[in-house]
């Protein structure tokens, strides 16, 4: 788990992939620049994970830390590594930005 000072650190460290597992609807009302959406709660979550390359830093939130943990449980299980979560997810986040 990572505050927002050190998900920002994660940021600019270079190979990463930002996970937004909010709905949809949610992404689309706001979300951090360059993130990508795959909803945890649909089916496609697990087929989309298992795509997703070993080596590379994944920063996961959704909107308040709760979806993203389990997110990061799904994904660690499904053999990801490197998986950082947002404590406090986009609401954190867009406190401080």
């Amino acid at each position: 788990n990572l505050d927002v000072a050190g998900f920002k650190d994660k940021m600019s460290t270079g190979k990463y992939v930002i996970i937004d597992v909010r709905t949809a609807e949610e992404f689309e009302e706001g979300h951090i620049d360059g993130a990508i959406n795959f909803d945890v709660k649909k089916s496609s979550f697990s087929d989309r994970i298992v795509k997703l390359n070993e080596e590379v830093d994944y920063l996961v939130y959704c909107r308040s830390g709760g979806r993203s943990v389990t997110a990061c449980e799904i994904m660690s299980k499904a053999g990801l590594k490197n998986l950082y979560n947002l404590e406090g997810g986009f609401t954190a986040w867009s406190k401080e930005n």
